[in-house]
């Protein structure tokens, strides 16, 4: 069995930036056990894997450890592979998955992804996070993952997880975020240790939360927004009522064959 398979790199601002995601192209689903095994050999946070059908395309994602139910950085970095290799010139990409149907629009030398919006919606015990963070937050609250809100980009720098207190919360995900630094609107983190993932360097789905709150707390809809991951990355964001546009580069690093 040979699949096709590329590797881009999304959220980039340049080579080796941004979130690296495998893509593979396949004709139909392969058994769950096959595809977890591959995205453990190919050990990126995420591996895609998309199968076209008559609407569009379906997408499922899995860490090295786990699927998942949605992934911003292997979708934006599976609608390049499809733009640019699999159906040239198409200028919006619709994907059928596990968190339902979602959407992908070239923008000039943006991909955008249209999410659904995920706003914080229940106030967190801070004491929960301080601990598995090693610092307070000034405010804690939980979406589809819990999100703690610091005074200032230096204090999102300067975190140092203890991750397997992170991965005791039970939760997938825990966002940190604060005001960023011009041109930056605000600044995050992405920690994920309960799916094989201890620091994502750019986190698409993450910003379905940060959008709508910071869009909330400063009054805008356009935002500007960076992840202070060693690899970094930049976003351009936009609330729209119950979605979010989140927009990025994706910069195509390989392509190959799977050979099983």
């Amino acid at each position: 069995m040979t699949i096709p398979i590329y590797w881009a790199d999304a959220f980039s601002t340049g080579p080796f930036t941004g979130n690296p995601a495998a893509v593979c192209v396949l004709q139909d689903w392969l058994d769950d056990g096959l595809m977890q095994a591959i995205a453990r050999q190919n050990n990126l946070s995420e591996t895609a894997f998309i199968v076209a059908d008559d609407r569009g395309w379906q997408i499922r994602w899995f860490t090295p450890t786990a699927e998942v139910d949605l992934c911003g950085h292997a979708t934006l970095a599976s609608a390049a592979v499809i733009c640019r290799y699999l159906q040239p010139g198409v200028e919006l990409i619709e994907f059928s998955s596990r968190s339902g149907a979602l959407q992908v629009r070239r923008d000039d030398e943006y991909m955008v992804l249209i999410f659904p919006a995920r706003p914080p919606r229940t106030e967190e015990p801070k004491e929960l996070l301080a601990a598995a963070l090693g610092a307070m937050p000034e405010a804690a609250w939980r979406a589809d993952y819990l999100l703690a809100v610091f005074a200032d980009q230096e204090q999102i720098c300067q975190l140092d997880p203890d991750f397997a207190l992170v991965a005791e919360l039970g939760n997938t995900g825990i966002i940190v975020t604060a005001p960023g630094q011009a041109p930056s609107d605000f600044v995050s983190r992405f920690f994920a240790p309960a799916v094989g993932v201890n620091e994502d360097p750019a986190t698409g789905s993450a910003h379905c939360t940060l959008v709508p709150y910071w869009a909330a707390r400063l009054g805008r809809a356009d935002l500007n927004a960076k992840q202070l991951s060693s690899r970094g990355g930049e976003f351009r964001c936009r609330m729209l009522g119950d979605t979010v546009e989140i927009g990025g580069h994706v910069r195509h690093y390989l392509q190959g064959t799977l050979e099983l």
